[in-house]
């Protein structure tokens, strides 16, 4: 890939045209290799350095540039000198169904909130990710830094529509301030629970279409509401508990 080419995958546009995304620094890079030896998918990455790293023994093509070339390169500011270019993988619809429970993101927008939720589902393990149509690029840079790798561990589905999760899922679970505690035992029986855009949630006439079992995290309530990641975390906290993992 021309390097002019790999500059312009910090757009979502030619991320998909191109069909690579980019994996910036030591750590993701590690992680990327880590991922490769069970996954022949990540297997076709290719690696660019500068002469820090020229040495780096990397089981991928490597390509050594000057720094003024990764600076072009990079989204960070400060760039360490090591980036890969990764294949984006194949169009997960309906593919990762049966793979564990199904956590769906409704319209998220924040790149660290989702590539934190990703770093969450990933450390627990057994789920999915499913995204909404207008949520962020999960293969977004930010959203790659911010999952710091887990980004390569979980099934991430774009572009899922709620009204296609009725026909997928049994039985909804969703956060509401009215709903039960997530304590119940009721909590776990679910295959899919819900999460709404970080400012305006989901529509009330939504989850009543869906039929979704409303739950709480119970608190003081001396705030309106919960920031999403963290109300993620503590769901999957709680159903890995559940489980007794």
């Amino acid at each position: 890939m021309k390097l002019d080419d790999i500059r312009k995958l910090h757009q979502k546009k030619y991320r998909q045209s191109l069909g690579h995304f980019l994996v910036e620094g030591e750590h993701l890079v590690l992680e990327l290799e880590k991922a490769a030896k069970a996954n022949p998918h990540w297997q076709q990455a290719q690696l660019f350095v500068t002469g820090a790293y020229q040495d780096w023994p990397s089981p991928w093509p490597r390509h050594l540039i000057s720094d003024r070339q990764m600076a072009h390169l990079a989204d960070t500011k400060t760039p360490q000198g090591i980036l890969a270019v990764a294949p984006l993988p194949a169009a997960a619809s309906g593919a990762s169904a049966g793979v564990g429970k199904a956590v769906y993101l409704h319209e998220v927008r924040d790149p660290g909130n989702l590539g934190t939720i990703l770093r969450t589902l990933a450390w627990f393990g057994g789920f999915r990710c499913l995204l909404s149509p207008d949520s962020v690029d999960p293969y977004n840079p930010k959203v790659v830094r911010s999952s710091m790798g887990a980004i390569f561990h979980i099934p991430v589905e774009t572009e899922v529509s709620l009204d296609t999760l009725a026909s997928r899922f049994p039985h909804i679970a969703c956060l509401d301030i009215g709903g039960e505690a997530i304590t119940s035992p009721d909590f776990q029986s679910h295959d899919c629970y819900l999460f709404g855009n970080e400012a305006r949630g989901v529509p009330t006439e939504v989850l009543t279409r869906l039929s979704a079992h409303r739950f709480t995290i119970p608190g003081a309530r001396a705030v309106e509401s919960l920031n999403l990641a963290s109300a993620v975390n503590m769901v999957v906290y709680e159903l890995n508990r559940g489980l007794g993992r």
